[in-house]
């Protein structure tokens, strides 16, 4: 099943971890319809790259966003968080800095460890931009190298 035209089910619902541990990773109907939505927004991002993206970690039930050590809080649970790569585009940095300067409407994203990019379109839309590194795994404000980070935390 297709979420939209380039993001599909199986890839927003796949988690090794979930697999390893036999936990069922499967949405219900409101965490489906979450995702078409957020769908819907990561296809913005991805004509706005240019270039296809591969999808990290989207839907993460409870028990599995446990089972990562996710946020209490994550908006993976609901199905609007995705944390993906494109890099075929540029580093996580230059993709957070693209859909800055697009003007893509987020709930929130996160410059993480320089590995990827977390997004999410949970209702709120609070337009928070976050950074955060190893080893102090503290979030800063705005979208940082890890010279800015290092003086913000």
């Amino acid at each position: 099943m297709q979420l939209s035209e380039h993001f599909s089910l199986e890839e927003a619902t796949h988690s090794d971890t979930a697999t390893r541990l036999g936990i069922n990773n499967q949405p219900s109907p409101q965490q489906l319809e979450n995702m078409k939505v957020a769908a819907a927004s990561m296809e913005k991002i991805r004509a706005l790259l240019g270039k296809s993206i591969h999808v990290n970690s989207w839907l993460r039930l409870p028990e599995v966003n446990v089972a990562v050590g996710g946020s209490k809080i994550s908006s993976h649970m609901d199905g609007w968080a995705i944390d993906f790569t494109c890099k075929d585009f540029g580093n996580p940095l230059a993709v957070c800095k693209a859909i800055e300067a697009a003007g893509i409407k987020f709930d929130q994203m996160i410059h993480e460890y320089s590995s990827w990019t977390h997004i999410s379109f949970a209702p709120e839309m609070r337009g928070q931009k976050l950074t955060i590194f190893r080893p102090q795994n503290k979030y800063a404000v705005g979208l940082l190298t890890q010279e800015e980070y290092n003086k913000a935390v």
